[in-house]
């Protein structure tokens, strides 16, 4: 079985609905780390030199590769990140090896045979 690693920056008030939204899709869990802070195409407000900016999420979903690009999609449509500027970022890396995911490869097997 062949994985993808789906890397999404999210606003933190959006994480559980993008997290319940993936798994729905098809993940079968993922890694959030809290506080992470990143920059677009324009710069962070300040305020007496203090920057305001949204605190992001980082998600880390290990996903089947036939289930990949539909999770992705729905990260994206959930977290707003084509209609909402600036409300975060998705994007795929091809997974070479991975072990630690015998129980995610026996829930899977069934399901991937259905959509393949």
């Amino acid at each position: 079985m062949h994985f993808k690693l789906l890397i999404a920056l999210v606003n933190e008030q959006k994480t559980n609905d993008v997290m319940q939204a993936a798994r729905e899709a098809g993940a079968t869990g993922a890694t959030v780390i809290n506080n992470a802070r990143g920059e677009g195409l324009e710069r962070s407000k300040t305020f007496f030199g203090l920057t305001l900016e949204t605190q992001r999420d980082m998600l880390l979903f290990l996903v089947e590769e036939h289930l990949a690009r539909s999770i992705l999609e729905t990260i994206g449509k959930i977290g707003e990140f084509d209609t909402d500027k600036g409300s975060g970022i998705a994007f795929q890396l091809d997974v070479e090896d991975a072990i630690g995911v015998v129980h995610q490869v026996e829930e899977l097997v069934d399901k991937i045979e259905e959509e393949i």
